[in-house]
C-alpha cells in the first residue's frame, strides 16, 4: 500500500488536474514562475530568521539596560 502524504492531499484538494499530471510524471510548463516562487520563499525565510535574531538581540540589550539602571540606582542609594 502506498503512503499518502499530507502535501499530496493538499495538492489534490488545490488542483486535482495538477495532482494527476504530477502522478503521470508530466513536467510543469511554468518552470520560470516556480523558480521565482522558490527564490521568493527562500528570501522570506532569511528575513524571518533575521527578524528573530534582531528581536533576540533587542531583548538582550533591554535586559542589560535594566541591569545597568538597577546598578546605578543602587549605587545612588548607598
Amino acid at each position: 500500500m502506498k503512503i499518502i502524504r499530507s502535501s499530496e492531499i493538499g495538492s489534490y484538494l488545490y488542483c486535482r488536474r495538477a495532482w494527476w499530471y504530477k502522478k503521470q510524471g508530466a513536467k510543469s510548463t511554468n518552470q520560470a514562475e516556480m523558480t521565482a516562487g522558490t527564490e521568493m520563499h527562500e528570501r522570506h525565510s532569511r528575513q524571518v530568521v533575521a527578524s528573530g535574531i534582531t528581536r533576540t538581540l533587542a531583548i538582550i540589550v533591554l535586559l542589560i539596560a535594566l541591569v545597568m539602571l538597577v546598578s546605578y540606582c543602587t549605587a545612588q542609594i548607598l
